[in-house]
């Protein structure tokens, strides 16, 4: 019943950008504050970015900050992730993920399935 389901991964070079998006069902999404992870081959699932539940507040990883916006439309009970100045070092399987904005992903109680980020150098 409960769905969180992102796209708009794909392959893009070096120093381009792309958003994603997370479309969730199932639950009430204003209620849940929300997260993007990121795991690459051979490592640890890594926090990127959450968001408050009405959008007050961000909070990125130092990785990525100045470079990726999180956002929030709740009305479309959406979340989205614009990444800008990609580097091959952004490229991994990309997650969201409701109930915390938490670096912990342990955190969390709702997770979506991924979407691949390529990033040619």
């Amino acid at each position: 019943q409960v769905q969180l389901v992102e796209s708009g991964g794909g392959l893009v070079q070096a120093g381009g950008s792309l958003r994603l998006s997370c479309a969730a069902s199932g639950f009430t999404f204003s209620s849940y504050h929300m997260g993007w992870f990121r795991q690459a081959p051979g490592a640890e699932r890594e926090f990127v970015a959450s968001i408050t539940w009405s959008g007050g507040s961000t909070y990125y990883a130092d990785s990525v900050k100045d470079r990726f916006t999180i956002s929030r439309v709740n009305a479309k009970n959406t979340v989205y992730l614009q990444m800008n100045r990609l580097n091959p070092e952004d490229a991994a399987v990309y997650y969201c993920a409701a109930g915390s904005v938490s670096g912990d992903p342990t955190f969390y109680r709702y997770w979506g399935q991924g979407t691949q980020v390529t990033v040619s150098s």
